[in-house]
C-alpha cells in the first residue's frame, strides 16, 4: 500500500511539472524596423502576458513582410504578425476590417476590432485552408490611412488623374480604387512603397502616422507636398497562429489581451497623427469629402461582390458607421 501511494504522489508530480511546463512556440514578427520598431516592441509585451497562457514565446524579428509570410507558410514559425492587407489571405472576416472607407475614424475602429475578438465570434477566428488550420490571435491598430502628395496642388479626385500611386501589389482592393480615380497604380511592397513617394518614382502614396518618421514621409513631403486630412481605410496588424501548436484556449486568452490594450493602441496613434505638422494637413471640402465617401462605398460594394472583402465585416462596419453617423447618406441605403 506505502509502495502504491508512493507511486502515485510520483506520478502525480511528474503531472504537475509537465502541467507548468510552457508549449514553446515559434512567433515571427513583421516590423520594418525589426527588434527597434513599436510593432515588435508590442509583440514583446505580449509575449511576456503568453506565458502566463502556457506558451514559451520566441519571437523572430523579420523586416521583410513577404519572408515572415513565407516562413510562417513553411512551417518555421507557429505564429506570424503581419498587416492584415496580407493575412487577409488566412481570414477574410477579419482582413476586411481594412477595408477602404470602412472605418473612418480611430473610434470606429476600436468598435470594429471590439467586436471581431468578442468570444461570441470565436468561430469566425478559425479557418481551414488546404487542410491546414488558422486562427486569428490578435488585431492590432496601426491607424487611419491618409493620402500624401509631393505636390499640393492635387487636391481633389479629379486632379489625380494620370498620377502615379503606390500600391500594394498584393492589394487588389488598392489597385481597383486607385484605377477608379484614373491614377496609375504602380506595384510596391511595403518595404518600398514609402521609398518611391520619397525619391520621386511615384506622386501619391497611402500611409498610417505609424509611419509617417520611421520611413521619413516627410522627406517626400518637402516644401510643396501635403497629406489629405481625411482617412481612406484603417491599417490593422493580424496575429495568426497554427492552434495546434498552442495550448488549449491560447486563441481567445490572446484576442481579450488585445482588447484590453486598444486603448493604450489607440492613444498612442491619436500621439502620432498629432505629431505629423499643421503644415503638410489640407483639409477637404465638404463636396469633395462627399465625393470620396461615395467613390470609396462603390469600390467596396464591387470588391465584395467579387469576393475580396467579407460581406458580414461590412455589415458590421456600416452599422458601426451610422452609429457615429447617423445623418450619412449611407445610412438610408442597402447593400451593404
Amino acid at each position: 500500500m506505502k509502495k502504491t501511494l508512493l507511486a502515485l504522489a510520483a506520478f502525480t508530480a511528474v503531472g504537475i511539472t509537465t502541467t507548468a511546463q510552457a508549449e514553446k512556440v515559434d512567433v515571427c514578427v513583421f516590423d520594418l524596423l525589426g527588434k527597434s520598431g513599436e510593432s515588435y516592441q508590442m509583440a514583446q509585451e505580449w509575449a511576456l502576458a503568453a506565458k502566463g497562457w502556457g506558451a514559451d514565446v520566441n519571437l523572430i524579428p523579420r523586416q521583410d513582410e513577404a519572408v515572415a509570410d513565407n516562413d510562417f507558410k513553411a512551417g518555421k514559425c507557429d505564429g506570424v504578425f503581419m498587416t492584415a492587407m496580407r493575412a487577409r489571405q488566412y481570414n477574410k472576416f477579419v482582413g476586411s476590417i481594412d477595408s477602404i472607407g470602412g472605418v473612418p475614424s480611430n473610434a470606429i475602429a476600436q468598435k470594429a476590432i471590439t467586436f471581431a475578438l468578442d468570444s461570441r465570434n470565436a468561430a469566425k477566428m478559425t479557418t481551414n485552408l488546404s487542410g491546414k488550420k488558422y486562427e486569428v490571435a490578435g488585431i492590432a491598430p496601426l491607424g487611419s490611412a491618409f493620402i500624401f502628395v509631393r505636390d499640393k496642388s492635387i487636391n481633389s479626385i479629379e486632379k489625380a488623374a494620370g498620377k502615379k500611386f503606390a500600391v500594394l501589389s498584393y492589394d487588389n482592393a488598392q489597385k481597383i480604387l486607385v484605377q477608379r480615380v484614373g491614377a496609375q497604380a504602380v506595384a510596391s511592397d511595403v518595404s518600398n512603397f514609402v521609398a518611391k513617394f520619397n525619391n520621386g518614382q511615384v506622386d501619391m502614396v497611402g500611409a498610417p502616422a505609424y509611419a509617417y518618421k520611421p520611413l521619413e514621409i516627410y522627406k517626400g513631403l518637402g516644401t510643396n507636398g501635403a497629406m489629405f486630412n481625411f482617412p481612406v481605410l484603417q491599417v490593422t496588424a493580424d496575429f495568426i497562429i497554427r492552434p495546434e501548436q498552442f495550448p488549449a484556449g491560447f486563441g481567445q486568452k490572446s484576442r481579450d489581451y488585445f482588447v484590453k490594450n486598444l486603448p493604450k493602441s489607440f492613444a498612442m496613434i491619436n500621439r502620432l497623427e498629432s505629431g505629423i505638422p499643421a503644415k503638410y494637413k489640407m483639409n477637404l471640402t465638404a463636396e469633395d469629402k462627399l465625393k470620396y465617401q461615395k467613390l470609396m462605398r462603390d469600390g467596396r460594394l464591387e470588391l465584395t461582390k467579387s469576393g475580396i472583402y467579407d460581406a458580414g465585416m461590412m455589415s458590421v462596419l456600416k452599422k458601426a458607421r451610422c452609429s457615429v453617423d447617423k445623418a450619412n447618406f449611407e445610412c438610408s441605403l442597402g447593400g451593404e
